[in-house]
């Protein structure tokens, strides 16, 4: 809590007595039984409760001796928040100014799931159009309340592609079209750790949660249409397959095996049987008739 605090610009001594204070659970406390308390130098208790004072953060209720009780901290920090939205606002619309606009063409790279997390939050703040996503129910659970609510908004459309079995789960309204992946669901190329969102055709954000967790950010036209296209074939692939599933199947194997299996690397392939629970077989899967293709020791395809 002390390094939090500091964060929000409370000194050591300043975070270590406004603990000890609200500890004190209302009962005023004299400079120097705050300081008793804190392990904080006398001296240095004075000025930090000054410091204190100013910012709301404790409160001086009786006088000779003066003593102290803490404000709430829900008060205190709805104040701090407050002050610091105002302060960022401010530097944006005073540093913007100083800098030439330039186009947003770059890939900003996301490290760390809280990081990933709160960027994800704040894309889904922001549609005024559409959102698109591809990802696992067991991924897009962690951001559904925020992703409900963004398609409650008026004019919203949200297309879903969704490696799972049940997409009632996440039709909120009759503007969500959810579309389980090639129709049945399964898991393909590690798909559980994978999430693809893009907003308004102008924004996008794509993570990779497979150990470490690293995404990246853009609306950089050219892979925000990459990443569009995605969606978009994976929509067209499942209307396809509700119509021809059977017959798809028969010509290219379960799970598209002989397409997949001929352009997947060797981690792909691994993951591919442990998702389906398909055994290796490998003249009748790996090798498509009169292609004349096979596998180097990569896993990577070769004429």
């Amino acid at each position: 809590m002390i390094n939090d605090l500091q964060a929000l610009g409370f000194t050591v001594y300043e975070a270590k007595i406004y603990l000890e204070t609200l500890q004190a659970a209302g009962v005023p406390k004299t400079a120097y039984e705050i300081a008793k308390m804190s392990g904080v130098p006398r001296t240095n208790t004075y000025s930090a409760l000054e410091v204190l004072t100013r910012k709301g953060a404790v409160l001086p209720v009786t006088e000779n001796p003066t003593s102290y009780v803490a404000a709430s901290a829900k008060v205190v920090f709805e104040k701090v928040a407050s002050q610091t939205n105002k302060l960022c606002e401010r530097l944006v619309a005073r540093l913007e100014s100083l800098a030439p606009k330039i186009e947003n063409q770059y890939v900003w790279i996301l490290r760390g799931e809280e990081n990933i997390d709160i960027e994800i939050q704040k894309l889904l703040k922001s549609p005024k159009e559409s959102i698109w996503i591809k990802a696992s129910d067991i991924v897009l659970r962690k951001h559904a309340a925020a992703l409900k609510k963004a398609a409650q908004k008026k004019g919203i459309k949200v297309v879903i592609i969704l490696f799972g079995t049940d997409k009632a789960e996440f039709e909120y309204n009759n503007n969500c079209r959810v579309y389980i992946h090639e129709n049945d669901g399964t898991r393909m190329g590690k798909a559980d750790n994978l999430f693809t969102i893009v907003v308004d055709h102008n924004e996008m954000i794509t993570v990779n949660a497979d150990g470490e967790f690293i995404g990246a950010r853009t609306q950089s036209p050219p892979v925000v249409t990459m990443a569009l296209s995605l969606i978009r074939h994976d929509y067209y692939m499942a209307e396809i397959f509700q119509k021809f599933g059977d017959e798809i199947t028969e010509e290219f194997g379960q799970y598209l095996m002989k397409l997949r299996l001929n352009a997947y690397t060797v981690d792909q392939v691994n993951s591919f049987y442990e998702n389906t629970g398909l055994k290796p077989q490998e003249d009748s899967s790996t090798k498509s008739s009169g292609r004349g293709r096979s596998r180097n020791g990569r896993g990577q395809v070769r004429d």
